[in-house]
């Protein structure tokens, strides 16, 4: 089982970014936080590096859903996202799977809200 599930999509970066953060708000999804991996690697280490970026996706009704179930799984949320620029110019856009980062815990209750909140990120990944 693969951790995530991704699509290279005919758009320039930032249009990604744009098309992506609307598509997540359709489902039901608000960006908490954006990290641009290629702007910090430079600032902190001096490296060049593709064009990144990490957006950390909430749905709140399944975040409290998987808090009620398990206190901890906090440190599995936000669920990220990612935009990259390939070496070729092209955009993939990658989702985490969640029923693949649940497997860790121990608690069967998450299974359910795994199961939706994969539906929604794969269901945003294929429609870009």
């Amino acid at each position: 089982m693969s951790y995530y599930f991704s699509k290279i999509i005919k758009e320039d970066f930032d249009t990604a970014i744009e098309k992506v953060t609307a598509k997540l708000k359709e489902e039901g999804f608000g960006v908490l936080t954006e990290i641009d991996v290629k702007e910090t690697l430079k600032k902190k280490l001096d490296v060049d590096f593709k064009k990144y970026k990490i957006l950390g996706a909430c749905n709140p009704p399944f975040a409290y859903k998987a808090l009620q179930a398990e206190d901890k799984i906090g440190i599995m949320l936000p669920c990220n996202v990612i935009v990259e620029e390939n070496s070729d110019g092209k955009v993939e856009v990658s989702a985490v799977d969640p029923i693949a980062s649940m497997q860790a815990v121990q608690n069967e209750s998450l299974g359910s809200v795994a199961i939706e909140v994969r539906d929604k990120l794969k269901k945003v990944i294929d429609e870009l």
